[in-house]
């Protein structure tokens, strides 16, 4: 009996001994979001559980006594907690306080694993959505223009950004880095057409932030980049439950309202959650020019989330119309604007009198979208499926379909003859000995004037405008499944990426003659003729009806798969991984003719006979295979010093139009051009200072390049040159809190760009030539930075930025230099907080404080000799003009 005694004695007391603890709880950050993914750590032990989908955790423990419990979620500064252990549930509710440093922001663009950006090896730049609604960015060029590495050219207004990435060579727009909605590309081939791909959407405050990953694996993920991916990210209704109504007024007559509404579908216990985003908006501006930019724009995703993963269904409609800019003449030596007949200085010299302009061909009437400006009709529509076999294993898949109706109306002004103003009388003169020789006088009246004859003073200008007709359908798809072994230390990904575009490339043109102002009027001008008739010059303005001008039809097909392994040591990160892809196409180029369709016989030539198709077509095939590889490393050298490198082999598809079908011949030589790029740095990270500093290389060969130039009075593929260019580049970013509430953020970078080889094709005579070897790469400075000093209290915030471009030449002959430019921007705001998740912040900004007019480009249609300063008269874009912002944020 003592025995038993004993025995069920210490079996109580060896029970006892290992009573077990659980510890369970949530973590949310600061807005009562759960977190998902948060790491809940014993310190000192091996012993941690993860929070799920409702941030709920549990973590069981034999250890007992006083623990500490260490929470910590990327992005956000990690929290510990003192427990004892003794058996009895302990139950903690974390808050979560999102980081100060730069490099603790989330990274899931080109990964297959979450990691911070100072974990990752290679180059990344953010921007949360917060900062992005204060800027009331004009265009992407204000988004992205402090990213290091980048020159952004934002003179044209909302859309058609030019970028250029590390002394790329290239025409801007997004030639080398796609932009990216979710992680699928809003357009998935570029050059069947040349638009941009930021014409297809607008940022909106229904988005996370955006992310820009430069060289390494982004050559491999998705759709795949050489110089980078630009992904904005979407807000989904259960990490972003709540209401946003942002409303903006600026100068020059903009009215636009954002909106955002998320949060659960259903009762509390449902798991399906939604999102829904857009804005409309109507502006006179930033340059007026009596036509308006005007549009809406709706969003939104619906999630259904399970035990194992979640599908989320994304959507986009887009019905916008805005004004483009382009440049104009200016004087030639101090090169600023110059004053119109109303002694204003003009800006810009599209016409509001073009609405609706309209003429025959010999296809019956045709009529100009050029009130539409960049016009988008259409949307998107995504499905993005995730699944977590188990803790190790894990599929996603997304597919996404696109169709849009999308004009570009492209106004030169100041093209011609006579590009540059001139006097009335002087133009008659010249051009009446043409069109009427002999002629015994002019007459010359403003279009919808009251007929009285025109000052021979006034100055006038011919400009030439351009109907880019370019619909577009959009097939893409990528699939990949991810394992993690068991030590953790490999993560292996198998993925593919499929896609199909379908565009049109219809390009209408004409002739105007309009006066010398803003939003000129049109001007009518008839010669009386030696014989006593009448020889009209220019009617409604038009004094050549060009016609159609292009007739293409483009098809592009991709299928790439890749392979990668994320790999995770001791202080070690190494990522390494292989894309093989393939590419076909079919391009059909349509014959033209010249027709009259016009028989009054007082018209002119130029605007009796109409070019237009002919019906016939010429064809040719493409096809082509390249692979990409890239190796990266990181070493974590100490706790807030983390060193990198990244080497990448990459690839790059000639844009498509740039491959002219020849006739007779069916199959076209089509390469890929390849890209060499190396980087290494290092990263820092302390709670008062993050930042980064990196040297890179990067080498271009095989470019096939295609340039336009006015020729004969049509715009028209010109050249087509093949390149190899070289950079060599530093970049450094910088983030530093010196006082509470005070930080002062930066970024710099230099780069020696060269073209080394460069055989240039004049595609209207066939000669070819070698030209611009050791010159610089247009449009490209070698310095480039940004400056901004922030205060925040969180009830009053207040930033003034500084971005400098410096010094670069217009094109590749490097015959004219334009001077460096700074953009100043500042702006404020105060919040108001009703209660605890509801307010309102009032605030203003403005853009380009101090009104420079310095030029982001030249003539980049100046032809294969380049731009020339010829004195007199110079042709740029100016930066735009000063504009002031009011905005008024309510979260609800």
């Amino acid at each position: 009996m003592k025995n038993l005694a004993f025995a069920i004695f210490a079996l109580l007391t060896l029970t006892t001994g290992i009573a077990q603890t659980e510890i369970t709880g949530t973590v949310e950050d600061d807005s009562g979001v759960p977190i998902l993914g948060a790491n809940v750590l014993i310190v000192g032990t091996a012993e941690g559980t993860t929070s799920d989908f409702d941030g709920n955790f549990l973590l069981t423990t034999n250890l007992s006594g006083s623990q500490t419990i260490r929470i910590s979620f990327i992005g956000f500064s990690p929290m510990e907690q003192t427990v004892d252990l003794s058996g009895s549930t302990v139950t903690l509710n974390i808050v979560l306080q999102e980081s100060g440093q730069q490099l603790d922001e989330v990274v899931i663009t080109a990964s297959s694993t979450f990691r911070s950006q100072k974990q990752a090896p290679l180059s990344i730049s953010s921007k949360k959505i917060a900062e992005i609604t204060k800027l009331s960015a004009n265009s992407q060029a204000d988004i992205l223009r402090d990213v290091p590495g980048i020159t952004a050219e934002g003179g044209g207004g909302e859309t058609a950004t030019n970028l250029f990435v590390r002394g790329l060579p290239s025409g801007g727009q997004y030639v080398f880095n796609p932009l990216q909605y979710d992680g699928m590309p809003l357009i998935s081939t570029f050059g069947l057409n040349s638009s941009a791909h930021d014409v297809y959407a607008r940022p909106d405050i229904g988005f996370k932030g955006v992310e820009f990953v430069r060289g390494g694996a982004a050559v491999l993920y998705g759709a795949g980049s050489v110089a980078g991916i630009i992904n904005y990210t979407s807000k989904t209704g259960d990490t972003n439950p709540g209401n946003i109504i942002n409303v903006e007024w600026g100068s020059r007559g903009r009215l636009k309202t954002d909106f955002y509404s998320g949060g659960r579908l259903g009762g509390e216990d449902s798991n399906t959650f939604y999102a829904f985003t857009g804005f409309i908006r109507k502006d006179d501006g930033p340059i007026e020019t009596g036509l308006a930019t005007r549009g809406v724009q709706f969003r939104g995703n619906i999630k259904k989330r399970f035990e194992k993963g979640s599908f989320t269904i994304h959507a986009q409609y887009i019905d916008d119309k805005a004004q483009f800019f382009l440049p104009l003449p200016l004087q030639g030596d101090s090169r600023e604007r110059i004053a119109g007949n109303d002694g204003e200085d003009v800006e810009q010299l599209l016409s509001g009198e073009l609405a609706e302009t309209s003429f025959l061909t010999p296809g019956g009437v045709y009529n100009s979208p050029i009130e539409d400006g960049v016009f988008t009709k259409g949307g998107y529509i995504m499905g993005d499926f995730v699944y977590n076999f188990n803790d190790r294993l894990r599929f996603k898949s997304k597919i996404r379909y696109a169709d849009y109706k999308h004009n570009f109306a492209l106004y030169v002004g100041g093209n011609g003859d006579f590009g540059n103003p001139i006097r009335l009388s002087d133009y008659a003169s010249a051009t009446g000995d043409r069109v009427a020789p002999g002629n015994t006088g002019f007459t010359a009246t403003y279009q919808g004037g009251d007929g009285s004859q025109i000052s021979d003073n006034d100055l006038v200008v011919e400009n030439l405008h351009i109907d880019r007709l370019r619909p577009l359908e959009d097939f893409s798809g990528e699939a990949n499944i991810s394992l993690k072994t068991d030590n953790n230390v490999h993560t292996f990904t198998l993925g593919a990426f499929l896609a199909r575009s379908d565009a049109e490339d219809v390009n209408f043109q004409y002739r105007v003659l309009s006066e010398f102002n803003n939003n000129p009027r049109l001007v009518n001008l008839s010669f009386a003729n030696a014989g006593g008739g009448n020889t009209i010059f220019s009617e409604g303005g038009i004094y050549n009806r060009i016609g159609q001008t292009t007739n293409r039809f483009l098809s592009q097909s991709r299928t790439a798969v890749y392979l990668t392994d994320e790999m995770v040591f001791d202080r070690w990160r190494v990522d390494v991984g292989l894309r093989v892809e393939t590419t076909t196409g079919t391009f059909s180029d349509g014959g033209l003719e010249d027709i009259q369709v016009y028989d009054n016989p007082e018209l002119t030539p130029e605007l009796s006979t109409v070019r237009f198709a002919d019906g016939s077509f010429t064809r040719a095939e493409i096809n082509a295979t390249d692979w990409a590889f890239s190796l990266a490393g990181l070493y974590e050298l100490t706790e807030t010093t983390n060193l990198y490198a990244n080497f990448s082999r990459g690839f790059f598809f000639p844009q498509q139009r740039g491959f002219i079908p020849t006739p007779g011949i069916r199959e076209t030589a089509y390469d890929g051009e390849n890209i060499f790029q190396f980087e290494g740095g290092a990263k820092f990270g302390t709670s008062a200072f993050s930042g980064s500093i990196a040297g890179y290389f990067v080498n271009l060969s095989d470019r096939v390049r295609v340039d336009q130039a006015i020729v004969n009075g049509s715009l028209i593929d010109e050249r087509r040159s093949e390149q190899t260019t070289r950079t060599f580049g530093a970049e450094a970013t910088w983030l530093y809190r010196f006082a509470q509430d005070w930080s002062l953020n930066g970024t710099a970078t230099y780069q020696n760009h060269e073209i080394t080889q460069n055989e240039t094709t004049d595609l209207t005579s066939g000669d070819v030539s070698t030209i611009n070897e050791g010159n610089e790469i247009g449009r490209q400075p070698n310095f480039l930075g940004s400056l901004g000093l922030n205060y925040d209290n969180s009830n009053f915030d207040a930033n003034f930025t500084l971005n400098h471009t410096g010094s670069k030449f217009t094109d590749d002959t490097n015959n004219v230099e334009l001077d460096a430019i700074t953009i100043a921007r500042i702006g404020a705001g105060y919040t108001f907080r009703t209660e605890e998740i509801n307010s309102v912040r009032v605030g203003f900004s403005v853009f380009n404080l101090f009104d420079s007019d310095g030029l982001t480009e030249g003539n980049p249609r100046a032809g294969i000799g380049g731009q020339v300063d010829d004195g007199e008269f110079f042709f740029g874009r100016p930066i735009l003009p000063r504009r002031f912002f009011l905005t008024a944020t309510f979260n609800f």
